[in-house]
């Protein structure tokens, strides 16, 4: 019987899609799983044939968070270890989705908790279906909010929201994920996968190199004044210009038609 991966990975139309596939763990992380999504985000910002990338997971849930089963609680620490596997671990998890040049779609099937409802949050757009829930499960634990949460969740919906979030750790279910702005679109059960790949396919039917300076843009702009946002956003135009679909852009706008993007 083969063996089935944790992490599986297709690639077809210009779109890579990754799909956490632990269903009976709810897709928790093992460190092994969150090594192997950071490779293939990176290998997909660097493939100029991938435009675009869906994340998901497989069954009831997106992703439980990271897998704590090996027990986090006993034996003695040394001073450190805690913040080195942050920044080891989970923190260039965040960081692989925020940096990719490629746009992220979150397509969440289910429960997103943890670590696992920040990797979500990470991407570029996020697609909840109804059962979908978003939990910041880490005060239920006495835990601290790890894996970015404390820098994504206020500049999505403000520190108010944040606080409540993880003050409490309640379950946000994706209607009210929608309201406050935490995800894009809300659709049916069994249809999140079926709309990511639709977006996935206009985007990667879109100017990649046009899209990747966007997000670098809006990414950095929550921390610039804006004399530094301007300058970026000029240095910005002045590369896209020199791609050739950005000259394609100009041509098809000037010619009346609907331009051909290529990805270069």
């Amino acid at each position: 019987m083969p063996v089935t991966a944790a992490v599986e990975q297709t690639t077809g139309e210009g779109v890579s899609h990754i799909a956490l596939n632990r269903p009976e763990a709810l897709n928790a992380l093992t460190p092994d799983m969150r090594e192997r999504v950071i490779r293939l985000l990176s290998e997909a910002s660097a493939d100029p044939d991938v435009r675009a990338v869906v994340l998901t997971g497989t069954g009831r849930g997106f992703c439980a968070g990271a897998d704590l089963r090996g027990g986090t609680g006993g034996g003695e620490r040394i001073p450190g270890d805690v913040a080195r596997t942050l920044r080891l671990g989970a923190q260039r998890l965040i960081a692989a989705v925020l940096d990719c040049e490629k746009p992220v779609i979150a397509a969440v099937n289910g429960t997103a908790a943890g670590l696992g409802a920040h990797l979500a949050l990470a991407c570029d757009l996020v697609l909840a279906a109804e059962s979908a829930r978003f939990i910041e499960v880490f005060v239920r634990r006495g835990l601290v909010p790890d894996g970015g949460g404390a820098y994504l969740l206020p500049r999505l919906i403000g520190p108010q929201r944040a606080k409540e979030l993880m003050f409490f750790g309640d379950a946000l279910s994706a209607v009210d994920a929608e309201r406050l702005g935490l995800v894009n679109r809300v659709v049916p059960d069994g249809e999140s996968d079926k709309t990511a790949r639709e977006w996935a396919g206009r985007l990667a039917a879109g100017p990649t190199r046009a899209l990747a300076l966007t997000k670098q843009l809006v990414n950095a702009s929550l921390d610039a004044d804006r004399a530094s946002a301007f300058a970026a956003e000029a240095a910005a135009q002045e590369v896209n210009m020199t791609t050739q679909d950005a000259r394609e852009g100009l041509r098809a706008f000037v010619e009346r038609r609907s331009p051909e993007f290529r990805g270069r």
